[in-house]
């Protein structure tokens, strides 16, 4: 399953709270959680990642592990080849 992370942080960003993140992304890669691209942006949110998941419960507790470093807003992404298998 895919999945679209967006991000606000909470905390201010240092480099102990980026380091910390981004330990939890090899955390994450080791239970099988692929990351297929993580951007700063500018705008409503801070930053977006782009995710692979066996299934949503693993995002879930993705979510839960960061929840005091930042909100996310998760959306299930249907590639779009899949999708169009769906229009009759």
């Amino acid at each position: 399953m895919y999945f679209i992370s967006l991000v606000k942080f909470k905390k201010k960003l240092t480099k102990a709270v980026v380091a910390e993140n981004l330990a939890w992304v090899e955390e994450d890669k080791k239970a099988g959680i692929k990351f297929h691209g993580l951007y700063w942006t500018l705008g409503k949110y801070d930053a977006i990642a782009v995710i692979e998941a066996p299934n949503e419960k693993d995002i879930m507790k993705m979510a839960i592990k960061r929840g005091d470093n930042m909100t996310l807003e998760t959306l299930v992404a249907v590639p779009l080849e899949e999708a169009k298998k769906l229009v009759e």
